[in-house]
């Protein structure tokens, strides 16, 4: 800790950063336990949708032994338009899922197998369903980030700021009434010389 003056306008300066300290640390308490809150949401919404990708892969397991055709699905189904937007959570930007278009090639009917329309349907699904995965991650990814610069701040503030305060101000506030102590003594032991000298003469 750096030395400090010994003084009252440094123990003005003191007393009015503790003031700060002890205003912005319930904010930034709050923050961290909506952050904190915010993540196990999205954690379980994780989970959740990376539960529906398996279970989808799973119902088509059956039938996936039919891909081994040659069809050029990659031309078939291709990816248009991801739609996102911003949300605020806590003073943070992430981005959030809206929607996604795709365009469909279209073919004739009676020359495709007729599992063909049902395995489009599930890739579409499953390229939805990665997407909101990637993004979650990366809202969860933001997020943390942001949580372990607020429990710094809290920490810094709880642990050193504060305590830092309050050892300066006890400091300078003995300091201060040592040197009232002795000035009074300095002004008794003063008088009472100078009486003595006016009772002398």
């Amino acid at each position: 800790m750096p030395a400090v003056k010994l003084t009252k306008n440094e123990l003005k300066k003191q007393k009015d950063a503790l003031k700060r300290f002890r205003r912005y640390l319930p904010t930034l308490v709050l923050k961290k336990q909506q952050l904190q809150m915010v993540i196990r949401q999205l954690e379980g919404r994780l989970a959740e949708e990376t539960r529906k990708r398996k279970e989808r892969i799973d119902g088509a397991a059956p039938w996936l032994e039919l891909f081994v055709e040659a069809f050029p699905f990659q031309d078939w189904l291709k990816v248009k338009n991801v739609g996102t937007e911003s949300a605020n959570i806590a003073g943070v930007e992430i981005p959030v899922f809206k929607s996604m278009d795709f365009a469909t090639a279209s073919h004739d009917l009676f020359l495709t197998p007729p599992w063909v329309d049902e395995a489009l349907s599930l890739f579409a699904g499953l390229a939805r369903l990665d997407v909101e995965i990637g993004m979650l991650h990366r809202q969860i990814s933001l997020l943390e980030a942001e949580l372990r610069v607020t429990s710094q701040r809290v920490n810094l503030f709880e642990k050193v700021k504060i305590p830092q305060a309050l050892a300066s101000i006890r400091e300078i506030q003995i300091f201060l009434g040592d040197q009232q102590t002795a000035a009074v003594v300095t002004g008794k032991t003063a008088k009472r010389n100078l009486l003595r000298r006016e009772e002398a003469s």
